[in-house]
């Protein structure tokens, strides 16, 4: 290889040139295999593995381990301090020859201790054995720690609290006394709203002294009897309706109890469901002591009525006097609780006051009920010329059928509300009805069977036994308005007495052919002459007050087969 080339490879393989090539690299790694190759070959003694000799080494240097170890066991056998040359085994030697020395005078130290203590004992011993107390000595000794005990144990040091001269218990300290005070005043600052609330102190008086330990009070204890001594608030459970506070007791489980039997007033034997239309909670907390009542008081209080409003919406057919006596209630009532009404018009629509009071609690009682039900027959109609409109007869009867129901019937405070039918089982199909049907044209006077209202007004008078005017028997109703009011026939029929007639005063009389006769008294005037025919609805008088009369009002009354009867029967 030229000098050139040499220098081109070492120029080549100098691995501090910025600029390597990986074919430059790679080469340079290549030159370096060989080079260690060729240095191996030419020394390939200096890697070889004497392993004879190495064991050689272990064994002797471990049999110079050996007779070191004998000859220091020796020289401790002997007390005498061994040698050596190295600093590591010299220093080795020195803590274990101090070994003896040191455990020598722990020995002695404890030893001293010892002989101190024993001679300490023998002068105790000695003091008491020269004392010779008497055995009467420890046993009063001991009579008095009993006693002390004893007293200790009943009797504790105390403050009796006393407020405008009751006492009201012992408490532990003065200072638990002010505790519960402050604590009571804050409490009765949050119930009644008065943030201006403060315990009278002058009141309040507290007395320390020695009490027995069972007559100390408790924190709750005492706050509890000075609470009814102020007579502001008390801890009780309270009953809540609808978040209103509504009364209150401190006897645990007395309002569930009462509640429970409430609700049990309304139950059966097929009841599967009974609870409170309101949302009733009991909490405990401070409540005002005016709410805290005892049991009776709180029954008769859940049983009563409070302020609120029950209302009707009249429908279709009504009347003041139908809706009056559908709640039990007269109409002299009824138009008290709506005096913005005008008890001449109603209209559908309207919505009714029928009460101003509601009960405090709602019961709802749901039944499980099962009975035998008819099942409603079809009718069927066949027209017939020969009879007038509004004209049925029934040519073949129908039968109800029967069906075994099972029902859940709910009741609110013992009225049916609601009832839904939840299984039915037909027993046996109803059989039609077969009926004719008239078709031909009805004269207007001809009645239609039923009766409507002669006149707007305020029912003034019932009918049957009353005490007016000597009268002892109302042969009919009395409707009271102002003069002249239209008076109108309540069917169709034929006018059979127009004029005066003793205490009717002006009066009409009414026969509708099948029966029925309607009288119309006290009349201002007649319109309707006698023989003429007249239908629903038409005018007939006016009102007045002639005869024996008292006011401006249409005495109406219901003839049927020469027996008066009561018209709110048919009206």
């Amino acid at each position: 290889m030229t000098q050139d080339q040499q220098q081109k490879n070492t120029a080549r393989r100098d691995p501090n040139r910025e600029h390597m090539t990986l074919s430059e690299l790679w080469q340079l790694w290549r030159d370096n295999l060989m080079s260690w190759r060729s240095f191996c070959d030419e020394h390939h003694d200096l890697f070889t593995l004497n392993i004879q000799a190495g064991v050689r080494r272990l064994g002797q240097w471990l049999s110079n381990l050996r007779g070191s170890a004998r000859t220091l066991a020796a020289a401790n056998r002997d007390r005498r301090f061994p040698e050596s040359e190295y600093g590591t085994a010299q220093l080795f030697l020195f803590f274990r020859s101090s070994l003896e020395r040191f455990a020598a005078a722990v020995r002695e130290h404890f030893s001293d201790r010892r002989k101190i203590f024993i001679r300490l004992g023998d002068k105790r011993r000695r003091f008491f054995e020269e004392m010779k107390l008497h055995p009467a000595i420890f046993l009063g000794s001991a009579v008095v720690i009993a006693a002390a005990a004893t007293v200790l144990s009943l009797y504790t040091l105390g403050a009796e609290v006393s407020y405008d001269g009751q006492s009201l218990g012992v408490v532990s300290s003065r200072h638990a006394a002010e505790k519960v005070v402050a604590e009571l005043e804050d409490i009765t600052r949050q119930t009644t709203g008065d943030s201006a609330y403060a315990v009278d102190t002058a009141e309040l008086a507290v007395e320390t002294g020695v009490y027995p330990r069972r007559e100390l009070l408790s924190h709750d204890e005492f706050q509890e009897e000075l609470g009814d001594a102020l007579g502001q608030v008390e801890y009780a459970y309270v009953l809540y309706v609808d978040g209103e506070k509504i009364v209150a007791t401190t006897r645990s489980g007395a309002l569930e109890d009462l509640l429970e039997q409430l609700k049990l007033g309304y139950e059966t034997s097929d009841t599967v469901n009974a609870y409170f239309v309101e949302d009733v909670e009991i909490r405990q907390e401070y409540v005002e002591s005016s709410y805290v009542m005892n049991l009776g008081y709180i029954a008769e209080k859940l049983n009563e009525t409070k302020e609120g409003e029950v209302t009707y919406t009249v429908t279709a057919g009504d009347s003041y006097y139908s809706i009056a006596a559908d709640y039990d209630m007269s109409m002299e009532d009824l138009m008290k609780l709506n005096e913005g009404y005008d008890p001449k018009i109603l209209r559908v629509g309207d919505v009714l006051t029928i009460s101003n009071a509601v009960p405090y609690l709602t019961v709802v009682n749901v039944e499980r009920q099962r009975y035998v039900q008819d099942v409603a027959y079809q009718v069927e109609y066949t027209d017939d010329a020969s009879m007038y409109q509004g004209e049925y007869k029934t040519t073949s009867p129908g039968v109800y059928g029967k069906a075994d129901i099972t029902a859940n019937v709910t009741y609110i405070n013992g009225e049916e509300t609601e009832r839904e039918v939840v299984a039915s089982v037909t027993l046996s199909q109803p059989v039609t009805e077969q009926q004719l049907r008239g078709t031909k044209e009805r004269p207007t006077w001809y009645p239609t069977g039923s009766f409507s209202w002669p006149c707007n007004g305020v029912l003034t008078s019932r009918f049957g036994y009353r005490s007016l005017l000597g009268s002892t028997y109302h042969s009919g109703i009395d409707i009271g308005n102002s003069y002249g009011t239209s008076i109108y026939a309540s069917d169709g029929g034929t006018v059979t007495y127009s004029g005066w007639m003793s205490g009717y005063g002006y009066l009409i009389i009414i026969d509708h052919g099948n029966g029925y006769q309607t009288y119309y008294g006290h009349n201002s005037s007649l319109v309707a002459a006698k023989g003429e025919k007249v239908h629903k609805g038409q005018l007939i008088a006016r009102m007045g007050s002639t005869g024996r009369s008292t006011g401006n009002h249409c005495h109406f009354g219901i003839k049927l087969n020469g027996t008066f009867v009561n018209p709110l029967n048919y009206l």
